[in-house]
């Protein structure tokens, strides 16, 4: 429970006023005023006057329930309003507005068929659930990055990819000269795990295709872990033979060559010289465009060194090149975004000629602009 003051300081941090609500039983264990300290404002354990609850959620755009009790779950499930917590989820469901459920219990109690049932039945009338993080047992406390993900993508977007199959790409990968050397670059994944995690909370089913990564893959997210591009080229079409995506989105940077021969066990350091030859590997975008009809984003780490024009013509002509519906750029010239960073800076362009400038903003941010792309290109190809 004591991280939800991190929590409540990390969404202030990002720009949001913070109002906390808490049941008495909470009260026992994280006195109030902890929260008053940390959010400035007044906490409510009681709600003073009958529609105190209703001012609340009118005032708020989220409720964020972290944690939320397998006890907690099944009341606001079945209407039961006889805590400040859980009469104020029926009045937010009541207007209509996002609620974010965090569950956190014994895991034994959160697959009971009651509770279950009742995370079911919330996430049926819209709650966005943040699916349990399950370790030794119980379903501990979530990385409090993902709840801020699920937080931002149901206040902003909503489930508007609801139903929509994406299959993501992320991080780099290895081309082995032997059992310990090989060829890769400096991608962390952050982009493409961004873009999963967004999709994911948006309604989205999603699988991750990914390298080596430096950042945790979303637990909650089906993931295929791969070392080499060909393996990535494997794994992306067995997924795309499989199953019926709506969307691909190739935010990995795979390693555009390979050593021609690669060595047994491991070159001994004592060898004078060395020779190797590098080929070219697969090119995972022609071979997916080879077999999938529906939308590509493919990305493109150009060495633009600042010229905004000279990276949009670049991200034309690769667009042409590889079939990409939509095309997203960076300057990796720049050393403050795009590789291993927090944040970048990229253009989007579409088949279209549309071309889009997103200023620099955290990678989260940027998977939201980019998915706004994959939710209008499929709404306009829903039937009605």
């Amino acid at each position: 429970m004591y991280r939800s003051l991190d929590l409540a300081r990390e969404l202030i941090r990002l720009g949001a006023d913070v109002r906390v609500v808490m049941s008495p039983e909470a009260a026992r264990y994280i006195h109030p005023r902890l929260f008053e300290w940390a959010t400035g404002n007044d906490v409510f354990v009681r709600f003073s006057g009958e529609v105190g609850h209703v001012a609340l959620a009118e005032l708020c755009d989220v409720y964020v329930i972290a944690p939320a009790t397998a006890n907690t779950i099944a009341k606001i499930a079945h209407g039961i309003s006889d805590t400040s917590v859980t009469v104020l989820a029926q009045s937010f469901l009541g207007l209509g507005k996002p609620v974010v459920v965090v569950p956190a219990a014994h895991y034994s109690l959160l697959r009971s068929p009651p509770v279950s049932e009742a995370l079911k039945k919330l996430e049926g009338v819209g709650v966005t659930v943040v699916p349990p993080h399950v370790e030794e047992g119980r379903a501990k406390y979530p990385p409090i990055e993902d709840i801020i993900v699920a937080t931002e993508a149901s206040t902003l977007r909503g489930r508007d990819l609801r139903g929509v199959r994406i299959l993501v790409t992320a991080g780099p990968t290895r081309e082995h000269m032997d059992r310990v050397r090989y060829l890769t670059n400096a991608s962390s994944g952050k982009m493409g795990v961004a873009i999963a995690k967004e999709a994911y909370f948006r309604g989205a089913e999603v699988t991750l295709v990914h390298g080596p990564l430096s950042v945790e893959a979303p637990y909650y997210v089906r993931s295929v872990p791969v070392v080499s591009t060909r393996e990535m080229l494997d794994a992306a079409l067995a997924e795309l033979s499989r199953g019926d995506y709506d969307a691909v989105v190739l935010a990995a940077a795979p390693v555009d060559f390979g050593f021609s021969h690669t060595f047994e066990g491991k070159v001994s350091s004592d060898v004078e010289e060395l020779r190797a030859t590098l080929v070219p590997t697969p090119k995972i975008s022609l071979g997916v465009r080879s077999v999938f009809r529906g939308l590509l984003v493919g990305f493109a780490a150009e060495f633009a060194q600042g010229d905004l024009n000279e990276l949009i013509s670049r991200a034309r002509d690769k667009l042409a090149k590889r079939g990409f519906d939509i095309i997203v750029a960076n300057d990796i010239s720049r050393t403050d975004i795009g590789f291993s960073s927090e944040y970048n800076e990229v253009v989007i362009v579409d088949s279209s000629g549309n071309v889009e400038v997103v200023s620099k903003s955290r990678k989260v941010e940027v998977a939201r602009r980019i998915l706004d792309y994959v939710a209008r290109y499929v709404r306009e190809r829903s039937p009605g």
